[in-house]
């Protein structure tokens, strides 16, 4: 039996989601007005079911992102807000918040990147709760992610693929609450990762002064989709509800080549989870969307690269070097060519990014609107805004049908088209053609104009068909035939019995040691919550870090290693260091972090020195 495989995009908005099917999404995930993980990216759920209709037309699906924590207060709201969800016929939610099992959803649960599963156990325990699908954390490697479909193959494993990276675990990154009160369990990151930090030693010694330091490329796995799909990947995620139509654009058309690619040398093993066939007017480039440089992000194990010291900014595709300077203009050494209007940027003497725009351009002589005074020869440049390219962007460039066969044949009291399994009967006399019709009704029942279906064929049952079938006739025939097809397809929708929260043999064998010393890692934020691990056996309920507010508190859990990123992971080939640990991040206005290598795990904690 062939396996479903689903390229899931993001929808910031109705536009960016129905951009997001036309470009070759089986599924796209969405924020609703509220209780989503990124609160600038809420969505009525008028629109929602809008999407929905757009999107069950081709089989595809969509998800709704109910994945902050919830207070008490906000209660009656979310159980509101989940019925509407319900109703309008949405695919699944994300979740990040246990308490929401308490109000027994039926629709499909997916287990929230925010409820940081890294592990096999956890999974186990989530599938055992009745959750359809785990997100995995972002920083698994390959072998992991096999492991964890091996040991549970009952639930579906949906994988980040492409787009921008949070330096800590999600869901116990504390922070953006920490610093600005701004919590990112509760959709309002203040992007706390993409700050400048001095890094300092124990004794006070600058290490490393005003950089990016936890600023992470982007991910983009696109060459890995084969790997992935051997070890038990379902769902293809690319990030971006907050990015913009360009980006979705590209992006989801790109990632949904390669798939077609990939399942065309595996015809019987894979097929997409969705259904019609796309043409596009322009040749997907990722290079072209907003970038800070791209990493697998330790899917092939830990390197050194994964991050952006020198800016959190798109840098964009690389053009070439910088030939000649004359007064205000220059020349570029390159293959690329360029247009008025283009943005450019280079890493000055300084060590930091610096753009500009392009006012004119004459061959490969570049005049910029103000000329950087830091360029010089020889300097590398890039692209991070393709005028031509967002030009073409800006109309419609995709097109996505789903293709039908129709049959139209003689039956006893009249005639009977059909086509995907799908028919309409049509009772008339007959009378035969006094010239051939064959052209007429083929023109007829292929208008199927803004419709989702492409008619690839017309066969005539017998061979020698000819009657003759008003015109009228015929466009009835065609109409009802489409309805009932897209009437089918809307019927899709998968239901489940209510989640219980009430297993109380669902013991939590996933508990990592950190959250027995940092239990607020629960995000125990609702009574309803605070019950469900009661009844799971949690011994001491701690609440959410937003309530609690605990002094010195871990406010990330990271992958990413400054030490080992400076060379000095004994373990893995370093050397040691001069300088004397712990280590220190220290921000503009003061405050401190305290680095904690936890090599048994291979991660870095970052602690609030208060």
């Amino acid at each position: 039996m062939r396996r479903p495989v689903e390229l899931l995009a993001p929808a910031k908005n109705l536009e960016c989601g129905i951009a997001a099917i036309d470009h070759g999404a089986d599924a796209v995930y969405i924020g609703a007005q509220s209780f989503g993980a990124r609160v600038a990216a809420g969505n009525s759920t008028e629109d929602i079911s809008q999407l929905c209709s757009y999107a069950h037309q081709f089989g595809a699906k969509v998800y709704v992102t109910v994945n902050t924590i919830i207070y008490d207060e906000e209660w009656e709201q979310t159980s509101s807000l989940l019925q509407q969800l319900q109703t309008i016929g949405v695919d699944a939610i994300l979740v990040q918040d246990m308490g929401l099992l308490s109000l027994h959803p039926s629709l499909p649960l997916h287990a929230s990147t925010q409820t940081d599963n890294r592990k096999v156990e956890k999974v186990r325990w989530l599938a055992l709760l009745g959750f359809r699908r785990v997100v995995l954390a972002r920083e698994l490697p390959l072998e992991t992610i096999a492991k964890i479909h091996q040991a549970v193959p009952e639930i579906e494993l949906e994988v980040f693929v492409h787009g921008a990276l949070c330096v800590s675990y999600s869901g116990i990154c504390y922070a953006s609450e920490y610093c600005f009160s701004r919590s990112a369990n509760r959709g309002n990151c203040a992007q706390f990762c993409r700050m400048k930090f001095d890094l300092l030693d124990a004794e006070g010694q600058t290490i490393i002064h005003d950089k990016h330091l936890l600023s992470l490329k982007d991910m983009c796995r696109i060459d890995a989709l084969d790997d992935l799909l051997k070890a038990g990947v379902t769902s293809f995620k690319i990030e971006g509800r907050l990015k913009d139509l360009t980006y979705v654009k590209n992006v989801t058309a790109a990632y949904s080549e390669r798939l077609n690619q990939l399942i065309r040398q595996m015809p019987d093993r894979y097929v997409r989870a969705s259904k019609g066939h796309c043409t596009y007017t322009f040749s997907p480039d990722l290079k072209k969307s907003f970038n800070r440089g791209y990493t697998d992000y330790f899917l092939y194990g830990r390197t050194k690269d994964i991050f952006s010291p020198d800016t959190p900014k798109a840098i964009g595709e690389y053009v070439g070097k910088v030939k000649e300077i004359r007064r205000n203009t220059f020349t570029v050494a390159g293959t690329a060519s360029f247009a008025n209007g283009d943005g450019l940027c280079f890493i000055n003497e300084r060590g930091e990014l610096e753009g500009f725009r392009v006012n004119k351009v004459e061959g490969n002589r570049l005049f910029p609107l103000k000329m950087p005074v830091s360029l010089h020869a020889g300097t590398k440049l890039y692209r991070n805004n393709d005028q031509a390219f967002e030009k073409q962007m800006a109309q419609r460039t995709a097109v996505r049908k789903i293709p039908v066969r129709m049959t139209l044949e003689e039956t006893a009291d009249g005639f009977m088209l059909s086509a995907n399994e799908h028919h309409v009967v049509l009772i008339m006399e007959k009378m035969l053609a006094q010239k051939p019709q064959r052209e007429n009704i083929i023109r007829q029942l292929t208008k199927l104009g803004d419709t989702p279906y492409s008619c690839e064929e017309v066969r005539f049952l017998p061979d020698s068909f000819n009657f003759f079938i008003p015109a009228s006739q015929l466009v009835e025939m065609r109409r009802q035939l489409v309805a009932k097809m897209s009437a089918k397809a809307e019927d899709k929708r998968i239901h489940q019995a209510p989640v219980s929260a009430d297993h109380t043999d669902n013991a939590i064998s996933w508990q990592e040691k950190n959250y027995e010393r940092y239990p607020y890692m629960y995000n125990i934020a609702n009574e309803a919550a605070r019950m469900f691990y009661v009844r799971q056996g949690l011994k001491t309920i701690t609440d959410a870090y937003e309530i609690s507010k605990v002094s010195h508190p871990m406010v990330m859990q990271c992958k990413h290693c400054l030490r080992y990123a400076l060379g000095g992971c004994v373990k893995r080939g370093g050397e040691r260091l001069p300088w004397k640990e712990p280590w220190f991040l220290s921000m503009p206005n003061g405050k401190k972090f305290r680095l904690q290598f936890q090599c048994n795990e291979c991660q870095m904690n970052i602690i609030a020195d208060e």
